[in-house]
């Protein structure tokens, strides 16, 4: 079983508590958004054999050109960004249904037919995306693969097991709290998220050995 959500970042994140010399003040820049930020989904597993993985990817949202004809193409935009073109993006069906596949563990290449050889639960939130025509004309793929999405009721988020992950990175893992690139930002963000997954890895591996040696 595993828990899915998704995750945003903006330039300047949340204030969060700090120590400073008597009589000084800390000061955190501000950085307007401006139509920027990092969008992350992600994937918990809480149980069975890849009980402490994270699985996550993110992508950069710029502001939106208003012009009939942009004066810079997409591959400048996020070079002024500080980013790639395939770095750019949001969370639309298309993509939400590869991150099914990729948490499932489907190789590249694999046949129409193809089938995990463990059942897979997957629980996540209503999100609009998530229940899109889309996704709903893939679930009887899915549950043929031996996948099975899992709707937690309405405005309760506390039931996801994947929302402590998403608070202990932005407030504890992102020691600069503002960013002028948005691309410095998402690099930030990918360096936070690889290192939480490790962590998450090697404190499951440490709980199974104590259970074990006991």
């Amino acid at each position: 079983m595993c828990h899915l959500d998704e995750v945003g970042f903006s330039p300047t994140l949340p204030t969060t508590a700090s120590w400073a010399p008597v009589g000084t003040r800390i000061v955190v820049a501000y950085e307007a958004p401006q139509g920027r930020r990092v969008h992350g989904i992600g994937a918990y597993f809480t149980d069975g054999p890849a009980a402490g993985r994270l699985v996550t990817q993110t992508w950069a949202q710029v502001p939106i050109s208003r012009a009939k004809t942009p004066r810079k193409t997409l591959a400048e935009v996020a070079t002024g960004h500080g980013l790639t073109e395939d770095e750019i993006g949001g969370l639309d069906a298309e993509r939400f249904i590869g991150f099914i596949w990729t948490v499932a563990g489907r190789p590249a290449g694999a046949p129409a037919n193809w089938v995990r050889e463990r059942p897979l639960e997957i629980v996540l939130d209503n999100y609009s995306v998530h229940t899109s025509g889309p996704v709903r004309a893939r679930r009887a793929a899915w549950q043929a693969a031996g996948i099975s999405l899992r709707y937690l009721p309405a405005y309760s988020p506390e039931l996801s097991a994947i929302e402590p992950v998403w608070n202990t990175i932005k407030q504890h893992e992102l020691s600069i709290r503002s960013f002028r690139v948005l691309g410095d930002l998402k690099r930030a963000v990918d360096t936070a998220l690889a290192q939480k997954a490790l962590a998450l890895q090697q404190a499951t591996k440490s709980t199974k050995f104590d259970h074990l040696s006991t």
